[in-house]
């Protein structure tokens, strides 16, 4: 459920008209639901409620924004960070040290005396020699880093292949025919407290079979590290559970993932970490849109060109994702259509003989589904400036990130003087 519903005709965000934010703030304009953001940070904790205290960290690449991250940390989420940006965003916006859990497989010397001089909660170390390079920075500044080694599991999370990360050929983890090997080497280092093993498979799961085949082996090795004689006392799940982006697309529900994996951990006596990051975020934001205008090409559908680009939401480009389109004041006529952006790239394509509202110049339109991989993935090609994002509570709105004008853009940029 998501609180963006139409009334008297007209597109809402909770009690906020979506065409008074297109006239007050412009277009195209990222628009999130607080309402939205809260419910579905409650539903996926109480989807676990059969675990005992389990640690929930945000995944904050899904969704950056100072706000939307405040909102979260009101209710009691930590972080999941991949950069020492997103590190320095989470802090800013008020979640706990010690409930931040720093992954990503590149993090560099810099990122990682930050995070110990930020005293966080967790590393999830992605490789023997990123584990040998903390615990060196670790002894130099006189602390002690909490690890998990994270785990390739060699499992087909069978989601799209850009965004799979737990099979051999995958980037992300040890494997997990070593991994036994390297914690306990690990666990003799100075400076770090290995503490627990960390698995991640993938996004947009739409099965849960995939993440239990994962759980499994993930149990497996707690108990032969136990059998080595190494301590374990935290499991990090990591996230993956998919959205509906489409009606026929019916992923499994918080409920449903919590009683899988209370059935799964039952016997291993740690307790559970998860990153939540897209099942959050994703539904509680549409990206509003106004049409330009629509022109024929061929005798095949028309093209529906809107102020929204690819550059502001790049999934479709990048991985050929369906977002909803509507009306932000349908009237019931309907069409088939091409809906694209005016980047100079045929890849601009949002969709493709899409049954659709009719939509003329002038109207407004939304993408739905945009609250997650959307305004944090945007860049400014073809020399466009970033969207502005609002957040609405209930009767009122705020902008929580600003237009970035292209001048603005071109105001970081410098000729030399060897060219003038």
């Amino acid at each position: 459920m998501d609180h963006f519903q139409l009334r008297d005709g007209i597109l809402h965000a909770e009690d906020v008209p979506l065409p008074r934010i297109a006239e007050e703030v412009g277009t195209p304009v990222y628009v999130y639901s607080r309402a939205t953001l809260v419910r579905h940070a409650r539903v996926f904790r109480d989807g676990l409620s059969a675990l005992d205290n389990p640690h929930i960290a945000f995944a904050v690449k899904s969704n950056p924004n100072l706000a939307v991250l405040r909102v979260l940390a009101n209710e009691g989420y930590g972080a999941d960070v991949v950069s020492g940006g997103e590190l320095a965003r989470a802090l800013a916006a008020g979640m706990k040290p010690e409930d931040i859990v720093f992954s990503g497989v590149g993090k560099t010397h810099a990122e990682l005396l930050q995070g110990l001089e930020a005293g966080i909660g967790q590393f999830n170390i992605e490789s023997e020699e990123e584990g040998y390079e903390l615990a060196a920075i670790a002894r130099r500044q006189g602390v002690t880093a909490r690890c998990a080694l994270r785990v390739n599991p060699d499992v087909d999370a069978r989601t799209h292949e850009k965004i799979s990360t737990g099979k051999s050929e995958n980037k992300f983890g040890v494997p997990y025919d070593r991994a036994a090997q390297l914690y306990a080497a690990l666990a003799e280092e100075d400076g770090l407290d290995m503490r627990g093993i960390a698995v991640h498979i993938g996004s947009q799961l739409q099965s849960l079979e995939p993440l239990e085949i994962a759980f499994v082996k993930l149990g497996a090795l707690i108990a032969d590290l136990r059998a080595r004689g190494c301590a374990v006392t935290h499991a990090d799940l990591g996230g993956g559970l998919g959205v509906s982006y489409r009606a026929e697309e019916t992923p499994p529900s918080p409920a449903e993932y919590g009683a899988m994996v209370a059935r799964v951990t039952r016997d291993w006596d740690v307790r559970l970490m998860f990153e939540p990051g897209r099942v959050i975020a994703a539904n509680a934001g549409v990206l509003l849109t106004r049409v330009i205008r629509s022109k024929r090409s061929g005798n095949g559908p028309p093209f529906v060109v809107v102020d929204a680009a690819m550059n502001d939401l790049a999934r479709p480009a990048m991985y050929g994702a369906w977002h909803d389109f509507d009306a932000v004041a349908p009237d019931g006529t309907r069409t088939t259509a091409h809906i694209v952006g005016p980047i100079c790239e045929t890849g601009d394509t949002f969709a493709m003989d899409r049954d659709c509202d009719a939509l003329a110049a002038g109207d407004l339109a939304v993408f739905r589904s945009a609250g997650a991989y959307g305004a944090t993935m945007a860049s400014s090609y073809n020399s466009r400036g970033f969207v502005p994002e609002v957040l609405v509570d209930g009767d009122r709105y705020a902008v929580v990130a600003d237009r970035i004008a292209p001048a603005a853009i071109m105001d970081a940029e410098r000729v030399p003087d060897w060219l003038t």
